[in-house]
């Protein structure tokens, strides 16, 4: 009988709720992980016992029925070879997760190489009406956390593809934002992730809904069998089952029409920009008004979403006084979690439709793999913005067999006005001194957004 669960690496964003919702569903669950963080107080306050060090004593003493792991756990790890060697149930993070969703009769899966984290999110938030269970990549604001424990059939989930773990699940419902050239490490090319998404929607029970905006998205589904069917839904081509019609900007807040198999269905509005947004949000609203949630009622979860946590999170906006004439400055510092060139485009885009201001992008590039596979993606990623600051790149556990930098990245970047930056001092040194109005995006998936919040805090300081 399944009782005792231990989680390695459980500070991570999927792995920690997963872990939540089954100590909240009775298992007795603990975990370790490298190091103390927010996410690891919100487990002890569950009860979840977690050790921060990761050791053979940590899991034998414990004893678990199950052992649950992620891809950032390596084979080397010495809980994994304890639980190996024990003959201990092992399972991926993602197994475990489809376990739980496949048993929910209004499941919600959101896949997706970009945007599936704000679209879950946005999803959540316009469904807590339903008292849904809840597991997404990112922390929602609106509930303060990655995920819920719910009190009905729904389940709405992130689905991540990164190492195809969503094929592990069977969702009654699925959305599936784009797909792009990603995680080549583990998929090898392009024609795999497709493949993978094929299957996806295979594995879908109802209904898929996918965006037409995505080439290569659309060139997958062309090889599915003719007898499953898809929903879909686009910003630009009304032949689309969802499209919007008569998109503007107001005040900074983007407005649009939603139509559904040719019938209005009302006037939206998103207080988060671009339209990358406004793509994320249709199927969210066509499932909203499906599962017999109003217009009113969804318009105001769409009012109050601001973006998940590290989603064009802004940080710090106010008029600065620091020393270069009288005039004060308006400073924007956003933190952002886009690392892959077609999100950071999408991200810069957004924000050059609403803010006039001089934007300065501070990218910290992520796994030498990723900086290695796309180079030369990222040629034209970063064309709106006025200058551009990299760091070295973040490792996140890999080892440079590609002898990739960020000065070489630096080389292949179409861009006038761009240097490195090797010390979190020098950056911070360049933000306190700005001349006129800026905007300051923090933007990759490593420890940059620890640099933003001290920036912010330190600004915060200055304006006192």
């Amino acid at each position: 009988m399944l009782d005792k669960i231990y989680f390695s690496g459980i500070n991570g964003i999927g792995m920690s709720g997963i872990a939540k919702i089954l100590k909240q569903q009775g298992y007795d669950v603990q975990g370790s992980d490298l190091e103390y963080k927010d996410v690891t107080k919100s487990l002890e306050e569950l009860g979840i016992k977690v050790h921060i060090g990761q050791s053979v004593e940590n899991i034998e003493n414990f004893k678990p029925d199950l052992y649950v792991y992620s891809t950032a756990i390596r084979t080397t790890n010495p809980e994994y070879i304890y639980a190996d060697s024990t003959n201990t149930k092992m399972k991926r993070r993602g197994e475990i997760l489809a376990d739980i969703v496949n048993k929910f009769d209004k499941s919600i899966a959101i896949a997706g190489t970009h945007g599936k984290t704000t679209t879950s999110s946005m999803c959540s938030i316009s469904f807590l009406s339903k008292d849904p269970y809840i597991v997404v990549g990112g922390i929602i604001p609106e509930i303060q956390s990655n995920s819920r424990i719910g009190n009905s059939d729904y389940f709405i989930i992130e689905a991540d593809e990164s190492d195809n773990s969503f094929l592990f699940m069977n969702p009654e419902y699925s959305v599936i934002t784009n797909i792009d050239a990603d995680h080549l490490d583990v998929h090898g090319n392009l024609d795999n992730i497709k493949k993978s998404f094929i299957e996806f929607i295979l594995h879908t029970q109802k209904e898929s809904i996918i965006c037409m905006d995505s080439k290569n998205l659309m060139d997958a589904i062309s090889k599915l069998p003719k007898e499953k069917s898809v929903t879909t839904y686009s910003i630009k081509d009304e032949s689309a089952n969802i499209y919007t019609k008569n998109i503007r900007i107001v005040d900074r807040k983007t407005i649009f029409e939603v139509y559904v198999n040719k019938e209005l269905k009302g006037e939206f509005s998103l207080n988060i920009p671009g339209e990358h947004n406004i793509q994320n949000s249709l199927p969210v609203i066509y499932l909203a008004l499906k599962f017999g949630l109003n217009k009113d009622e969804i318009q105001e979860a769409l009012n109050q979403f601001k973006g998940s946590k590290r989603r064009y999170d802004v940080l710090y906006d106010q008029e600065l006084e620091n020393g270069y004439g009288s005039k004060t400055k308006r400073v924007r510092i956003i933190d952002d979690y886009a690392h892959h060139p077609t999100e950071i485009k999408a991200t810069l885009k957004a924000i050059k439709s609403v803010d006039n201001s001089r934007l300065v992008a501070i990218f910290q590039p992520h796994r030498y793999s990723r900086v290695h596979f796309l180079l030369n993606e990222f040629k034209e990623a970063f064309v709106d913005v006025d200058k551009l600051i990299l760091l070295p790149i973040y490792a996140a556990g890999e080892q440079n067999e590609f002898n990739i930098s960020s000065e070489i990245l630096k080389e292949h970047i179409n861009h006038n006005n761009i240097e490195v930056m090797t010390e979190w001092k020098d950056i911070k040194r360049y933000v306190s001194r700005v001349k006129k109005d800026s905007t300051y995006i923090f933007m990759g998936a490593g420890d940059i957004s620890t640099l933003a919040h001290q920036i912010a805090e330190e600004l915060e300081g200055m304006s006192e």
